[in-house]
């Protein structure tokens, strides 16, 4: 089915357009409104077309701010091919610096493909989907921590569905040079509901990222998101002379899903004892938690399960069972 949102770009025409997505939707206060998603579209000559995306959750600063910088860059820029951004996915998640929209509680990363007949954050879903997504020969969606998360600074991806797709993949992920590259099925997140897993199934190569720590801007991930960007336009050939730094090369590693994970087995203060990018063994302690209503309790003593690389932890303190402390990586296996 068609979707419901539109906007006034043409996206075949050549030069600078800025405008929205506009998302239907009826409140108290406008019966037959509109929630605008800033979108821009940056058209040279002949090439390919980046889809570039950030605020799909609104407390992840880092993207958002990235995308911002680049398009003022590429207003002066000698562009092969289209670039696409939306800098603000979610945007009414990204005005109340919320992971999810305020309006539904949709997290649209959690919705893809969308549909036409849902809410707000399943029409943006299912308008990038739709729409976007068919213009796209790449996909770059930019994530950080979150209000919630410490990362290592790091970029994602599926690791493709065919020796095509997994080079195109990797191609992908070697460009951006992200510090860490990270291979996942996306078990323990979002599977196949996230952005990137969308593209994937549209034989899109697709990449995403964790940039960042807790629900504030951090100047070392927005300066691997500002070159990484830079870096994928200038070796796709959509803007060769853009200047970019060159990285040291990215370290590939494989997440190892929620059986590696720790959670929490209880409600508590949570008390970290490893942080990401620190390699533990089995048996290793990882943290405590400290019950909140017994003040001579003995703390919660949380062990690694098996051996790996943090590839995240929990930035709160305040803690309830069930929520996710540790994520651990590993070395790929040698084919």
């Amino acid at each position: 089915m068609k979707s419901r949102v539109w906007t006034t770009i043409d996206f075949e025409t050549a030069g600078i357009q800025s405008d929205f997505a506009r998302v239907p939707y009826s409140s108290d206060t406008s019966a037959y409104g509109w929630l605008p998603v800033p979108m821009l579209c940056f058209k040279g000559e002949a090439g390919p077309t980046a889809l570039l995306t950030a605020g799909t959750h609104g407390d992840e600063y880092e993207g958002q701010v990235a995308l911002r910088r680049l398009a003022r860059d590429l207003s002066t820029t000698k562009l092969n091919g289209r670039v696409i951004i939306l800098p603000a996915l979610n945007h009414p998640a990204v005005r109340a610096g919320r992971r999810n929209s305020p309006l539904d509680g949709g997290n649209l990363n959690r919705l893809f493909p969308g549909t036409s007949e849902g809410g707000p954050t399943a029409m943006i879903a299912h308008f990038v989907a739709t729409e976007l997504f068919p213009l796209a020969d790449l996909v770059i969606d930019l994530h950080s921590g979150g209000s919630s998360l410490d990362y290592l600074p790091l970029a994602l991806a599926h690791p493709g569905r065919s020796e095509s797709e997994k080079h195109a993949v990797h191609r992908l992920l070697t460009s951006f040079a992200a510090p860490y590259s990270l291979l996942t099925d996306g078990a323990g997140g979002g599977a196949g509901t996230t952005l990137y897993a969308a593209a994937e199934q549209r034989g899109i190569p697709a990449i995403t990222t964790e940039l960042g720590r807790g629900a504030t801007l951090w100047e070392a991930g927005l300066s691997i998101a500002e070159g990484g960007l830079r870096r994928v336009l200038r070796d796709y050939g959509l803007a060769p002379d853009i200047a970019v730094d060159e990285p040291a090369q990215s370290r590939f590693l494989q997440y190892q899903g929620p059986s590696a994970s720790i959670y929490a087995p209880c409600d508590g203060l949570f008390e970290p004892l490893a942080k990401p990018g620190d390699c533990v063994e089995e048996g290793h302690i990882a943290g405590l938690i400290h019950p909140l209503d017994h003040a001579l309790a003995t703390p919660v003593e949380l062990r690694f399960a098996t051996r790996g690389i943090v590839a995240f932890r929990r930035f709160l303190t305040l803690t309830s069972t069930g929520d996710a402390l540790f994520g651990l990586a590993a070395e790929p296996a040698k084919q």
